[in-house]
This record gives structure tokens, C-alpha cells and sequence, in this order.
């Protein structure tokens, strides 16, 4: 195996893989990166058997052969060496011998022969769709997955297909963002399916320029082409939790409120929380919304702005960095606040576009 390849083209790539790398591996393979030369094409693929990047990059009269290398020192030479520098690969014995410039490599390798394979199904469906949009979908709900928690199911988000309808769904069980969407191709299929968090956030670091991308889906898989570049995961062998029954309630009159006024007063109160909980309570009466708060060190914090409101006098609290989160993500500078008549959830919308819903449960103060 002997190529050459410049910096640019090998860099960009073998940061994406190096990404699903985990530093500790039960397998010491793992930790390498698959060069398979082929046929003037040159394949990377690094993976942690949860996810999977394959790169392919077109080269030219090359030796054909394959070699596993580890990924990370392997990025941090690249990465050192001068920009535009041309890098020359030579498989000697069992040390693959990087040169460029004056500079000088020989790096020990495993064979590719013992690179695990990944396991996927057949697919049951496949669409195109803007990268942009996939992003703006995952954006708008990873913020609200949950993180190593014992309910597995939740460390991750729900997407589901219905023919042209995409629907994304983020919760760690204390709040939950959807966010709904239509693709321009019809499937003609109907798949409700969980991506792993770590899935969720390769691929939205993947998504970052606007091109077309192709997204397949299985039971077991998800695969979407970028460009050159293969993004593969194993989704959650579970069942997502039936959140409908939020939607059917009793709920107060809207409130109606500037997204950045709120910002400011609660980014202000929430100082004087406390720091474990966060909580602020929210008191509404009229066209006026109170928002305190206080900790046991005894200090204390209100703001009152003004809102848009016809229901009842109210109060409810909660938690201030959820209410942050959610008015952060909505494009309009109204926010639109709903709230259950059994205080048992709080709605955060945009007045016209009806694509992002963000629900956040009470807390006691």
C-alpha cells in the first residue's frame, strides 16, 4: 500500500472520524482508523460499533492495499504539518512510513483483516432532503435529550416518518421539544425510530455545510450519504414514551410576550437562584408578569415585565434555565406561553409558525 494525498483532502475527514473514536476501547483496534485503497479511491472508516464514519477520497495510480493506523496520532501529524503540504504513505513491513517535507514518520499499525464490521440492516426507506433543514430539525430538539439516564430511551431523540411528515422528539422526561417539518419526497411509509445521543451529535456536527443529503431508515439503522461521506448508526432498541396526552387538556389564555424582554429578566432573577434547582416563580395577573426568586443564603430577586394576557391571575414556577432554552430556539421575537389549567405543563410556541412546540413541566419552589 503506498499513496500520496494532500493535507486539505486528508485533514477535514479524519477530524469527522476521529470524532466517534472513543479514547478508551475494549478493543485496541477501535481506536485505529481503516484505510482501504481501492481502485483509485481511498476509503477511511472509524467507529466505536454505536456509530460510523466512512470517508472516501478519490486518488490517482496508487498501490492498492489496506492497513488500520491509530486515528489520533495520526490526526495530530497531519494536523501539525504545514498547510498544503503533500504526504506520502508507504506500508512497510508491519509500520506505515509517513513523509513530508523533512519530515519523517513511522507509525505502528493492526491489520484490517481484524477491523470489526458494522452491522446494518436493509433499509426500509430513503429520502433526500437539505442538509439545513435536518440540522434546523436536530438544533431545535438535541438541547433537550436526556444524558446518561437510566430511562436509555431517552438519551436520544425520537424521529418519526409518516410518508412526507418529519417529526422530531427530544425529552428528558422534566421538558420536551417537537419539532415538525415536510420533506418534498413522499415515502410511503410510516417509522417511528430513537438515535442514540452520540448519534445525534456526530451528525449534527457532520450537517454544517448546505448541500442535499440522503437519509435511509431501517428498524435497527440510520444511514445518511453526505456528500462523500457515510454517517451510520444503531438506533435504541425501545419503544419511545406516548406524549400525546399532554396535548389534551384544559389550558389558561396564551400569554403573549417579547422573546428578548423575558430573556433579559430572567437571565437577570435566575443569578439569585438556587444554583442546584434553579427556580423562578412566574406570577401573572393582567398585563403584568412577575418573575422572582430566592436561595438559602436568604437572597432575593423580581422583575416585572410587561405581557399580553385575558385569562385569570396565575403563579407557577420553573425551572429558569428550561424557559432559557426554549425561548432561545424560537425564531420569532414573540414568544408564546400556554399554560394547563392543572399547572401540570407550560407550552412555549411561536405565534405563527406552528413547527417547534416546547413543553416544560413545574417545579416546587
Amino acid at each position: 500500500m503506498k499513496f500520496t494525498i494532500n493535507r486539505e483532502l486528508l485533514l477535514t475527514p479524519l477530524q469527522q472520524i476521529v470524532n466517534v473514536i472513543e479514547k478508551r476501547q475494549t478493543m485496541p483496534i477501535l481506536a485505529n482508523v481503516l484505510f482501504q485503497l481501492e481502485k483509485n479511491q481511498l476509503t477511511l472508516t472509524g467507529t466505536d460499533l454505536e456509530v460510523q464514519i466512512v470517508a472516501k477520497l478519490a486518488l490517482e495510480n496508487e498501490n492498492e492495499g489496506s492497513i488500520t493506523v491509530p486515528a489520533r496520532k495520526l490526526l495530530d501529524i497531519c494536523r501539525l504539518l504545514p498547510t498544503a503540504a503533500e504526504i506520502k504513505f508507504e506500508l512497510i513491513a508491519t509500520k506505515l512510513k509517513i513523509q513530508s517535507g523533512r519530515s519523517r514518520f513511522m507509525v505502528s499499525t493492526l491489520i484490517a483483516d481484524e477491523y470489526p464490521g458494522f452491522e446494518m440492516s436493509a433499509m426500509d426507506c430513503q429520502f433526500v432532503m437539505p442538509s439545513s433543514q435536518l440540522k434546523k430539525a436536530l438544533d431545535k430538539t438535541t438541547f433537550c435529550m436526556a444524558n446518561q439516564d437510566i430511562r436509555y430511551y431517552l438519551n436520544g431523540i425520537m424521529l418519526s416518518i409518516f410518508n412526507q411528515q418529519l417529526k422530531l422528539v427530544g425529552s428528558d422526561g422534566h421538558r420536551l421539544s417537537i419539532y415538525e417539518d415536510s420533506i418534498l419526497q413522499e415515502t410511503g411509509i410510516e417509522l417511528r425510530v430513537i438515535i442514540p445521543r452520540k448519534g445525534v451529535l456526530e451528525l449534527a456536527r457532520l450537517l454544517e455545510e448546505d448541500q442535499e443529503v440522503q437519509v435511509e431508515l431501517s428498524r435497527n439503522n440510520i444511514r445518511v450519504v453526505i456528500d462523500s461521506l457515510i454517517f451510520s448508526a444503531k438506533l435504541v432498541d425501545s419503544k419511545y414514551p406516548d406524549f400525546s396526552k399532554v396535548f389534551v387538556q384544559k389550558f389558561y389564555s396564551s400569554i403573549h410576550v417579547q422573546k428578548q424582554l423575558l430573556k433579559e429578566a430572567l437571565t437577570r432573577v435566575a443569578i439569585l437562584s438556587n444554583e442546584k434547582f434553579r427556580g423562578v416563580e412566574f406570577v401573572i395577573d393582567g398585563n403584568n408578569l412577575q418573575i422572582s426568586t430566592n436561595n438559602p443564603e436568604h437572597e432575593e430577586a423580581d422583575e416585572e415585565i410587561s405581557i399580553e394576557y385575558q385569562g385569570q391571575p396565575l403563579s407557577i414556577a420553573f425551572n429558569s434555565q428550561y424557559i432559557l432554552d426554549a425561548i432561545s430556539n424560537l425564531d420569532s421575537e414573540l414568544a408564546v406561553l400556554t399554560i394547563a389549567e392543572n399547572s401540570s405543563c407550560c407550552f412555549i410556541e411561536e405565534p405563527s409558525e406552528q413547527k417547534y412546540k416546547f413543553i416544560v413541566m413545574p417545579m416546587r419552589l
